[in-house]
């Protein structure tokens, strides 16, 4: 009779942890840049204060290339899900009535719940968890419906282009910062 050693496989808790450490970051930059506040997000809506769009273009332009040099160091691996336009449709028409009824975005609630505001903490947190429970309950009967109506697998703008993704980087980058730029010497 032979007996076998149980082996146990480390997990690698690193990722969950700068996980945890870059959102408590990102929120921080959130509450500092005043877009946790209703009167910014709706000022941003009517096209009046481009506080939110400032903000989000910088992330873009800090996160685009900092992700992919994050995955050339082996630090982390892409885990690209299957796309498709009804999941893109569905997804955005969800959101824009969460934002429209709320002024608030998933992002920009997890903020003001923690500055204590009522509104995103009763409306858009209990919300989140209300909606999310609605969505696990009706997936499986939309899985292979609407959701995979447009269906593009896991395409990445460079893979569609067939081109190297610094190639798609840099141009975009460039069109963040002059578009960033265009806003700041015109006062908005």
């Amino acid at each position: 009779m032979t007996v076998q050693k149980e082996t146990k496989s480390k997990i690698d808790y690193r990722p969950l942890w700068l996980g945890l450490l870059f959102g408590i970051i990102f929120g921080f930059l959130l509450q500092k840049g005043g877009v946790t506040k209703y009167d910014v997000i709706l000022g941003q809506l009517l096209l009046r204060d481009f506080t939110v769009l400032k903000i989000m273009m910088s992330a873009v332009v800090v996160g685009m290339p900092g992700v992919f040099i994050m995955r050339k160091l082996g630090l982390i691996e892409f885990d690209i899900k299957f796309g498709s336009l009804g999941k893109n449709v569905i997804g955005g028409l969800l959101f824009g009535l969460g934002f429209a009824l709320l002024g608030f975005c998933p992002g920009t609630i997890a903020g003001a719940v923690g500055n204590g505001y009522l509104d995103a903490t009763v409306g858009g947190l209990i919300g989140i968890v209300i909606g999310s429970g609605l969505f696990a309950a009706i997936f499986p009967k939309v899985r292979n419906g609407i959701l995979q109506w447009g269906d593009y697998g896991q395409l990445t703008l460079p893979q569609l282009l067939k081109v190297n993704e610094w190639v798609v980087i840099v141009p975009l980058s460039a069109l963040i910062i002059a578009l960033f730029v265009l806003l700041e010497v015109n006062g908005l």
